[in-house]
């Protein structure tokens, strides 16, 4: 808990280790250097930090690098959420509970792919959830309590799974999984579900190779089975290979006679 006031900075983009995927190194090890007389030693230390995750304050040391986190829980920050928090795509937790910030939850926050935790908890934002938050589907900790959100919980598997706890103390929120159903109104504009490329192109191929499959048990039952249960059918058709490979026969042996003779 510190006393930090005021409004988060802008600037928050500019913390380049946070704007990037991918993991770091797990221990955060310094070295600095002592002097005893003409003696010089060499000392190293790792870096631990306390930090609230998932709900739980814990000290991290051996996997503090691997902890892109942004805490600054329990102040006294005001204003809006800065949309420039969104540009920061390697972050893993963020939590900014307990504090007075208003506004809205930045549109883009579903760019945050890797988030793992979200705590936005005891703050007075207001407004819609947005719905790109339906589309991070690593995050497993999820708390938008005792806030002033409105409308229609967003549908998505992530969302759905959280208990109501995670949204509770918001008297205008409605859908699942609060009991509390959404009129027309709140319902808003329809959600609209975008389809990634790469599924979309794997759907195209998946669909293509189960239609030439069933084409080609369609086609091989309709000869096989013709040939099986008729038996005009089978004697005709087994006739006629019987003479055209004895037409192949004599033909190939003509050829043969004709070629001249190689020693």
């Amino acid at each position: 808990m510190n006393n930090i006031s005021g409004t988060i900075p802008k600037c928050l983009n500019n913390l380049i280790v946070l704007a990037q995927k991918g993991n770091s190194s797990p221990i955060i090890q310094h070295s600095y250097m002592t002097q005893l007389g003409e003696i010089g030693y060499e000392w190293d230390y790792e870096e631990e930090a306390s930090l609230t995750w998932k709900g739980l304050r814990s000290k991290y040391k051996s996997t503090l690098g691997l902890v892109k986190s942004i805490d600054l829980s329990s102040n006294k920050l005001t204003g809006e959420i800065p949309s420039e928090i969104t540009d920061l795509v390697g972050l893993v937790s963020l939590n900014l509970s307990r504090n007075q910030l208003t506004g809205q939850i930045p549109p883009r926050i579903g760019m945050l792919k890797e988030l793992d935790s979200l705590d936005l908890s005891r703050n007075q934002i207001n407004g819609r959830i947005p719905n790109s938050l339906s589309r991070i589907d690593r995050i497993g900790y999820l708390d938008l309590s005792e806030n002033n959100l409105s409308g229609k919980i967003p549908i998505g598997t992530q969302l759905q799974s959280f208990g109501p706890s995670s949204y509770g103390g918001n008297p205008l929120l409605c859908g699942l999984p609060l009991l509390r159903t959404c009129t027309e109104e709140e319902q808003g504009p329809k959600q609209t579900v975008l389809v990634n490329q790469d599924d979309k192109d794997g759907l195209i191929s998946q669909g293509f190779y189960i239609s030439m499959g069933l084409g080609f048990a369609v086609g091989f039952w309709g000869v096989f089975g013709t040939l099986l249960f008729n038996k005009s059918c089978r004697y005709t058709y087994f006739n006629f290979w019987t003479c055209f490979t004895d037409w192949l026969y004599v033909k190939a042996e003509i050829i043969r006679q004709r070629m001249p003779n190689t020693r």
